[in-house]
C-alpha cells in the first residue's frame, strides 16, 4: 500500500502541472527520445532564454493533471518519453521546438494546448510558421501606412505634373 506522504506529494505535483496547463498560453508536448545530452542542453537554453519552462514529466501525472484542467484530449499524445514546454507567449514554444525539430530529427512534436484548446502536431507546426509578434506588428503598421503613403505619392505626382506644364 502506498504511503500517504507519497500520495500527497504526487497529488501536489499533479496540481502544479494542472495549474501550469491552465495558466500557460501555449503548451507543447514533444518526444525527446534520441537526443543526446548536448542537444537537450542546447534546447533547454534556447527555451529558457525565451522564458519558457521545459520539463520531462511522467505521462500518468500529466494525464491526471490534464483531466483536472479539463484537457483530456491531451491523453492522445502522452505516449513514450514526454517533455513539455510551458510558455506565456502563444507562438514562442511552438516556434522554438519546431525549429529545433527541423535541425534534429530525434525531437518529435506530438501536439499541445493553445489557449485552452488541444492542438495536434500539424497545428503546432502551423503556429510555428507564423511570424513573431514584432513581425506581425510590422506588417500591420505597413498596411495602415499604405493609404497615407499612396495619397502622398498621388499629391506629389499632381504637383510635379502642374510644375511641368507651367
Amino acid at each position: 500500500m502506498a504511503n500517504a506522504k507519497i500520495i500527497q506529494a504526487k497529488q501536489q505535483e499533479v496540481d502544479a502541472i494542472a495549474a501550469k496547463l491552465r495558466e500557460s498560453n501555449c503548451t507543447v508536448v514533444a518526444d525527446y527520445r534520441g537526443l543526446n545530452v548536448a542537444q537537450v542542453t542546447l534546447l533547454r537554453k534556447q527555451l529558457r532564454e525565451a522564458g519558457i519552462e521545459f520539463q520531462v514529466l511522467k505521462n500518468s501525472l500529466v494525464s491526471r493533471a490534464a483531466a483536472s484542467a479539463e484537457l483530456s484530449e491531451l491523453d492522445a499524445v502522452l505516449t513514450g518519453p514526454t517533455a513539455i514546454a510551458f510558455g506565456s507567449d502563444v507562438v514562442a514554444p511552438a516556434k522554438i521546438l519546431s525549429d529545433f525539430a527541423k535541425k534534429n530529427d530525434a525531437l518529435k512534436v506530438k501536439g499541445g494546448v493553445v489557449e485552452g484548446r488541444f492542438v495536434d502536431a500539424a497545428q503546432v507546426k502551423a503556429l510555428a510558421d507564423l511570424p513573431s509578434r514584432e513581425g506581425l506588428l510590422s506588417m500591420l503598421l505597413s498596411v495602415l501606412q499604405a493609404p497615407v503613403r499612396n495619397f502622398a505619392l498621388a499629391v506629389k505626382a499632381v504637383s510635379d505634373k502642374n510644375e511641368a506644364s507651367a
